[in-house]
């Protein structure tokens, strides 16, 4: 009797054990946040039901990379995201599969876990970055392929079941387990090893021309920059939230305002990070300038009025701040000092395959 107890129970054991791929558990891989940005930031936004783990930004790493998600397997995340340009693109508007140009500028992708408002894309239509990850492999102008035949075809290959069951303890593939794997691997993208990061750190001092362009950037008088790009307080050099901010005088494209159908928000884009400016121009959201100089000739002289114009944009009157020639050096001087090499470098980042 006791040894049928005893198999009994050692068949519960194996049992239990092989049908609870539900509580499969990777190995976890919290993000290494930098110091600064524990002093002085909230703890990253990582949803509760997608942790970073190992598998998993392995796994999204690959995704990122690979061409097999697009209608006709040419383009991939990468090829919009290029890690040289800080995971932009150097063209003004990317180019999908059939040719067709969208009319948006690729935005940077880096410290998305610090984007508190969860507002993705330009105009915000993507709440939380898992979301965000979605819309590119069915948009029609990018890479214009169905979920249904997109994980039919990773299905299909030798080594990505195997890899998914890795990440999230299933073969089986979904788009909701895609998008999770490529969602851990864009956290990992964390930008904070600017000169200016180091400054901060006591491990660089900032030139007298940087040193004045931050003056410039903080001063309400001149610049007046930091309303929606924060200061040294916010490391990443963006308020993620809304703005007009007097480019077009004429509403075209209708931004957030698209989005949400209030009239207020037409011509509303996200303001952008200013962190590595030195690689991913050009400028915008539809990246209408090539230089680093055109954007500060824009606030300093080229402001334009439009029913929606952000209230920050108080010198529109004079149609800009109006700089002198020498805070304009300065302020560049500033920014290109926010950006980052290690971080286009980063060989974590770069294509695995």
């Amino acid at each position: 009797m006791r040894y049928g107890v005893l198999i009994c129970l050692l068949l519960s054991i194996v049992f239990t054990s092989c049908k609870k791929d539900d509580e499969y558990i990777a190995t976890p891989m919290p993000l290494s946040i930098p110091q600064l940005f524990a002093e002085k930031l909230s703890p990253p936004i990582i949803p509760g039901d997608n942790p970073q783990t190992r598998e998993g930004i392995a796994l999204g790493r690959k995704l990122f990379y690979d061409p097999i998600l697009s209608g006709d397997g040419t383009q991939a995340c990468a090829s919009c995201h290029n890690p040289q340009n800080a995971f932009s693109d150097e063209r003004r508007f990317s180019i999908g599969i059939d040719g067709l140009e969208g009319n948006r500028n690729s935005m940077p992708l880096f410290n998305m876990a610090w984007n508190f408002s969860e507002d993705f894309f330009w105009d915000g239509r993507a709440k939380g970055l898992e979301n965000q990850a979605l819309e590119p492999v069915t948009n029609p102008i990018e890479m214009h392929n169905t979920w249904e035949q997109a994980t039919v075809s990773l299905q299909a290959t030798s080594d990505y079941p195997l890899l998914f069951s890795n990440a999230f303890g299933t073969e089986n593939i979904s788009k909701e387990l895609v998008v999770k794997a490529i969602s851990q691997f864009t956290r990992t993208l964390i930008s904070s090893n600017s000169k200016f990061d180091k400054h901060l750190a006591g491990e660089a001092e900032l030139t007298t021309s940087e040193a004045n362009g931050l003056a410039v950037f903080l001063d309400e008088s001149r610049g007046d920059c930091f309303h929606c790009h924060g200061d040294p307080n916010t490391p990443i050099w963006t308020d993620n939230t809304f703005h007009n901010n007097g480019l077009d005088e004429t509403i075209t494209d209708r931004g957030l305002g698209a989005f949400t159908g209030d009239p207020r928000d037409f011509g509303l884009f996200k303001s952008p990070s200013l962190r590595n400016l030195a690689f991913t121009a050009p400028y915008m959201h539809d990246g209408r300038f090539q230089t680093l100089d055109e954007v500060i000739n824009h606030y300093s002289e080229g402001l334009v009025y439009s029913e929606t114009i952000d209230p920050l944009m108080k010198t529109i009157s004079e149609g800009g701040v109006h700089l002198s020639e020498n805070d304009k050096a300065d302020l560049k001087a500033f920014l290109l000092s926010l950006s980052d090499p290690s971080f286009i470098n980063n060989p974590d980042f770069q294509d695995p395959n």
